[in-house]
């Protein structure tokens, strides 16, 4: 049955009824305006049953964070390496050549991986973000990470920059493309003619990085996803 399928969100704000695909969750959530009947929104579902069943079976097999799984953090193969020991009181995590190394009491310490990735996400995209806009004479006011569901990247008219963390899970070129794309908005808060040639020059290979984000950016939402 499709309610078995999908999970219901019930929305103040949503003016229709709508199938949405949860890449995080990785569940399609059925989103409900709040006086609608479920019985209509189910009966709409169930018309939509075909896709539920196409997007979820297409979704790219999950990465959890576990021992012994091989993560690309900025291009290079970082190996979990997860050692237990009940005596400990806290969780800590070194990175030595090709090894992330968890020192944990925990059973599962993939709170603590999540959390480490992200400050080294933000650590590095803000590196890379502040190279690029001094190449352009522009300040950047803060970079932070975020947990987004549809995009990878925003720049407000305040000079302030945001990337989904997972982004860290992409092709060097790849990641340098999105943060190129939002300092070019620095400059260009659209995306006309001399935004994109902007970014263009800001990138180390535009036309690969673009590319694969388009075709393969979904599949960055598997990392750290579980069964």
């Amino acid at each position: 049955m499709i309610e078995n399928l999908i999970k219901v969100k019930r929305s103040k704000r949503a003016k229709r009824v709508a199938l949405r695909l949860d890449p995080v969750e990785r569940v399609v959530k059925l989103v409900v305006p709040h006086k609608m009947s479920l019985n209509k929104a189910y009966f709409f579902a169930q018309q939509h049953q075909e896709w539920v069943l196409s997007v979820l079976g297409n979704l790219a097999e999950p990465v959890p964070f576990a021992n012994e799984t091989v993560l690309p953090i900025f291009g290079d193969e970082v190996t979990i390496d997860i050692k237990h020991d009940s005596s400990l009181k806290r969780t800590t995590l070194k990175q030595e050549d090709e090894r992330l190394i968890v020192h944990t009491y925990q059973d599962d310490p993939s709170n603590r991986i999540t959390s480490h990735l992200k400050k080294l996400a933000r650590s590095g995209f803000a590196d890379m973000a502040n190279d690029k806009a001094e190449a352009i004479n522009k300040e950047i006011c803060t970079v932070k990470v975020r947990d987004t569901k549809s995009r990878w990247g925003s720049c407000s008219q305040d000079g302030d920059l945001s990337f989904s963390w997972r982004l860290i899970f992409a092709p060097y070129t790849a990641i340098d493309y999105v943060v190129a794309h939002e300092v070019a908005h620095l400059v260009h808060m659209d995306h006309s003619r001399d935004f994109w040639k902007l970014c263009e020059s800001l990138c180390i290979d535009y036309k690969n990085g673009k590319k694969w984000m388009k075709e393969n950016g979904n599949t960055l939402m598997r990392y750290g996803a579980r069964n």
